[in-house]
């Protein structure tokens, strides 16, 4: 399938590792020219490189999104780059907690966080999408909006926030030729879910292995995600072909949730 592509210019936060980086890797395969944002400048600039010798052209913003004028960088860098016309917002996941536990100022830093930056940068690179009639939005999301996950109260609360905004998004500049969707991750091989299943472990008192072992066994597939395999779900919906489907969530995780929709 031709999806439409090449020759495009991509916006990829989150990029430096995880799911961002497989989804810049995996955009720049297919032609696009990416650029790349995310807080490691020594990870940006490996990247940028690697895929700048395999012929992609590519450039980087190290920036935390967290700093309010943190959009506005990204920005004016990529205007100075390109128009963008595919955007994966993608962004670090907040501490694990319990709702009840929590207090305000940690809800306030996590919608500072995973919200506020994604509404600020889509509403910089909107008029541009809509004046050529053309736009793909993507959002990282997590498994978490269909079936909450334990003890990460403030992913399940912020991330929903975020499919709310998507859901209303979509309707809003769907006649203009954008669509905006997500893509659920299920428990992937990353970092962060390295983190968690420590973080777990610790507080059980058991070896990492063993709550790896539990968890797979509840995933149907009896394994994580892959990064790469997310990453084909999320250029699928960045691509030409995509272009009927608009507000959705696309859950990627070998079967884990058991929501039927």
């Amino acid at each position: 399938m031709e999806l439409g592509i090449r020759g495009r210019t991509a916006l990829v936060t989150g990029a430096s590792k995880g799911i961002g980086r497989a989804v810049a890797e995996a955009l720049a395969a297919e032609g696009a020219r990416v650029f790349l944002v995310a807080r490691s400048r020594e990870r940006l600039l490996e990247l940028a490189r690697r895929l700048r010798e395999q012929g992609t052209e590519a450039d980087f913003l190290a920036v935390d999104l967290a700093r309010e004028d943190a959009a506005e960088r990204v920005l004016e860098a990529l205007r100075r780059f390109g128009d963008a016309e595919l955007f994966l917002g993608n962004t670090g996941g907040p501490p694990p907690g319990s709702a009840e536990d929590l207090p305000p100022e940690a809800w306030v830093r996590a919608f500072g966080e995973l919200f506020l930056p994604m509404v600020r940068l889509v509403r910089g690179l909107l008029p541009g999408m809509k004046a050529r009639r053309f736009g793909r939005i993507v959002f990282i999301t997590s498994i978490s909006v269909k079936e909450p996950v334990e003890n990460l109260a403030l992913s399940n609360g912020v991330r929903a926030g975020l499919t709310g905004y998507l859901k209303t998004l979509s309707r809003e500049v769907a006649p203009h030729g954008v669509t905006v969707n997500a893509v659920g991750p299920g428990y992937t091989q990353t970092e962060r879910v390295e983190a968690l299943l420590a973080h777990q472990a610790e507080r059980e008192g058991v070896p990492v292995e063993e709550v790896k072992g539990r968890l797979e066994a509840q995933i149907p597939m009896r394994r994580l995600g892959r990064p790469e395999e997310i990453a084909a779900a999320a250029v699928f919906l960045l691509s030409e072909p995509a272009g009927y489907i608009t507000g959705q969530t696309l859950i990627a995780d070998g079967g884990y949730v058991r929501a039927l929709l």
